[in-house]
């Protein structure tokens, strides 16, 4: 494996694109860590700590813990994943759709096109539900009048923009990376958690409440 990436970095044009991605994968990282205002993170502790395995906990791990700190990238790409499960879905139903994915390049092209507006219809209403679901936890810090009101709209809004620039990062990786863009941006949300997984592992075997062998069977 190493001798084939030491062959693959000779080439200058693969190189650039081993470059290129590691370049978006860390803009992708810092958008995690930039958080959206009028939120209070720390009060939404408790409701992933539990590591219950909810929903909530697993989009979480899903995001790299960016849906727990409230940042831009919160919702990551998920709505980019289930509008393009919805797209080719529809694909098979609809004969227009049908015709455009067997259209080439020009009406992958366009079937691009149309799956990021689903894409953005889905970050825009998971951004409404996570807006109501912060607010129930107490997280906010105005609700009432039009402060309520004018931060609720940037919350929504700054949730919806980060998970369309997480899906233009992940095209970019598509047409000047390596490709699969959308799958290496999942892939180091997963990763990034990696670390925080292992010092909870090592601190439930401490207490007793994990068996050394299960952790590292896991």
């Amino acid at each position: 494996m190493f001798e084939t990436f030491r062959n693959a970095w000779k080439i200058e044009d693969l190189r650039k694109r081993l470059l290129f991605t590691l370049l978006i994968l860390v803009l992708f990282r810092l958008g995690c860590a930039i958080p959206v205002p009028y939120i209070s993170a720390g009060a939404l502790t408790t409701m992933f700590a539990g590591g219950t395995g909810d929903m909530l906990e697993y989009l979480n791990m899903m995001s790299g813990g960016a849906l727990s700190e409230c940042t831009l990238f919160a919702l990551g790409v998920q709505p980019a994943i289930n509008a393009s499960i919805i797209m080719q879905l529809l694909a098979v139903a609809i004969p227009y759709l049908e015709n455009l994915a067997k259209e080439g390049e020009e009406g992958q092209r366009k079937m691009r096109r149309i799956t990021n507006y689903v894409g953005a219809g889905i970050g825009l209403m998971l951004s409404i539900g996570y807006y109501f679901i912060i607010r129930n936890m107490g997280a906010l810090r105005y609700t009432e009048g039009f402060a309520g009101i004018f931060s609720a709209v940037v919350i929504i809004l700054a949730f919806t923009a980060g998970s369309q620039l997480c899906t233009w990062l992940g095209n970019q990786i598509d047409d000047k990376g390596i490709g699969n863009g959308i799958s290496m941006i999942l892939f180091a949300s997963i990763i990034s958690r990696l670390p925080t997984s292992v010092i909870t592992s090592i601190r439930n075997i401490s207490t007793g409440a994990l068996e050394w062998w299960i952790a590292l069977l896991v």
